[in-house]
């Protein structure tokens, strides 16, 4: 999984895996969310986008299922959540 650290006042870093098209976020709080079924370009418009915090709010937030990571323990992950529609 290949993490990009960006500049960002909601996200502290990015990393996606291809393969499976998982989509992690560290946010500034250092809260880490795995979001799951994300497409490539998605990752990539992130990346590329001006505002990181409003396209995560408006193109990830809510629409895909998602994890939150433990922030002691990276291996440890809370149940799966649905996108809320």
């Amino acid at each position: 999984m290949n993490s990009t650290v960006v500049k960002s006042t909601s996200l502290a870093a990015v990393a996606y895996d291809d393969i499976r098209e998982l989509l992690r976020l560290e946010f500034q709080s250092q809260a880490i969310y795995e979001y799951f079924g994300v497409p490539p370009a998605v990752h990539q418009a992130l990346l590329r986008s001006a505002s990181k915090g409003s396209y995560f709010n408006s193109v990830i937030r809510g629409r895909f299922p998602y994890a939150r990571v433990s922030n002691s323990q990276a291996g440890e992950r809370r149940p799966a959540r649905r996108a809320e529609r």
